[in-house]
């Protein structure tokens, strides 16, 4: 911050030298982050291709808001108008759709370099409240196609051409969930292992054809808040009052209903997500949250609760909580969004394309400490039960041994 209380202004990106412009594609190009990154790597000469989905972006006017204003910026610049192109792209569908949004980007611009992953949703919900009814049961289906399978899909379809290349750089947008368990993400934490287990086989699998892979952890808030949201009905035994564990539902409820105002969320259509016979509640966009050592004043901790004049419509909190919750679509200001996705834009920018990436990427501070914490747990651990770990000493023979 600051000398005089403002926030700092978010930090130009650091791209790597490239003897090029690079080719950035985009899984999931109406997302705040990827449209922040476009604008960043078309101003620095680099081309991109945003897969969008038809579905969302023809049914879901509040979501494609942002990314329509981005086309109209795209338009007025003649220098990014070349540098873009908008294909199809829903990968939970088919392995096909995705095979054939890779093959029009290598038409568009002959190749492309940087592969980033950013498809998500978060399906809020414990364990218990997601194992109800068909309805849960979809959902979980969701957060697992949309989170795990589209990533693996959109990955198979590129290998084949960076390996004829023998270049490549492949990036997915996960968070430090896939460290950290988190009470009422079960779902989300256990697609984003996935994803995460599935992306430390693969780069071993890969460097022989010089394919790099990167996983980049953003913060919680910027993964949840940033997609798709829908949550399970609530269950009496997971209320506050009658459970202590402090469950996502209430955590990010609060947070949405700090970060949004009242009146400030809108429902998604049902059936958005592509899961056949079933009303679906979907959510899909809002806000992120990361920058915060970049911008104190404008993390979730520092931004002031709702005045006592505000609209009395239903805050996100109460509808999360509902019998039946709805899908929102909760809107930040756009310098409280800008802020909290710089710091990510910024690490992906200085990663995308790099000669020598790192293998993983932790944003901001916070996310650092707090995995440090978690691995100085499983380190003690270790340590208590090392007893318990000993081995049977195996011999051919002979008295005390095993034959």
């Amino acid at each position: 911050m600051a000398s005089n209380g403002t926030p700092k202004p978010p930090r130009s990106p650091q791209f790597p030298q490239a003897n090029a412009p690079r080719v950035w594609f985009l899984t999931n190009g109406a997302s705040p982050i990827a449209i922040s990154l476009a604008r960043k790597v078309l101003e620095h000469g680099d081309c991109v291709v945003a897969g969008v989905s038809p579905l969302e972006f023809e049914k879901n006017e509040d979501r494609s808001l942002e990314f329509k204003e981005f086309l109209e910026e795209v338009k007025r610049l003649e220098r990014w108008r070349e540098k873009l192109r908008v294909v199809g792209l829903d990968g939970r569908c088919a392995i096909a759709q995705c095979q054939a949004a890779i093959a029009e980007a290598v038409q568009a611009f002959g190749r492309i370099d940087v592969l980033l992953g950013c498809s998500s949703e978060a399906v809020i919900g414990t364990i218990e409240e997601l194992s109800q009814t068909p309805h849960t049961h979809s959902l979980a289906r969701s957060q697992l196609e949309t989170t795990f399978h589209a990533s693996a899909n959109i990955i198979t379809a590129v290998l084949p051409h960076m390996r004829s290349r023998h270049n490549g750089h492949i990036i997915m947008l996960t968070g430090i969930t896939g460290h950290l368990g988190t009470p009422g993400l079960g779902l989300y934490c256990a697609a984003q292992w996935a994803l995460e287990g599935y992306c430390d086989s693969l780069a071993y699998e890969i460097a022989p054809f010089n394919i790099k892979m990167t996983i980049v952890q953003p913060n919680l808030e910027v993964g949840v808040l940033g997609n798709r949201i829908t949550a399970a009905p609530a269950m009496a035994e997971y209320a506050p009052e009658a459970n202590p564990a402090p469950l996502a539902r209430e955590l990010l409820g609060g947070l949405l209903d700090r970060l949004t105002g009242s009146g400030h969320a809108t429902a998604a259509s049902p059936g958005d997500d592509g899961v056949e016979g079933e009303d679906e509640n979907e959510d899909e966009d809002a806000a992120m949250a990361d920058a915060a050592a970049e911008s104190p004043a404008t993390s979730p901790a520092n931004i002031s609760p709702l005045p006592s004049n505000a609209p009395h419509n239903p805050l996100p909190s109460d509808l999360l909580s509902s019998a039946a919750p709805p899908a929102l679509y909760p809107h930040l200001p756009a310098a409280v969004k800008a802020a909290l996705i710089a710091e990510t834009v910024h690490a992906l920018a200085a990663i995308g394309g790099h000669d020598n990436p790192p293998a993983r990427h932790i944003v901001g501070f916070e996310g650092v400490a707090s995995v440090k914490e978690k691995l100085k747990t499983v380190s003690e651990e270790l340590e208590d039960f090392i007893e318990v770990s000993a081995g049977v000493d195996i011999g051919r023979g002979g008295e005390g041994g095993v034959m």
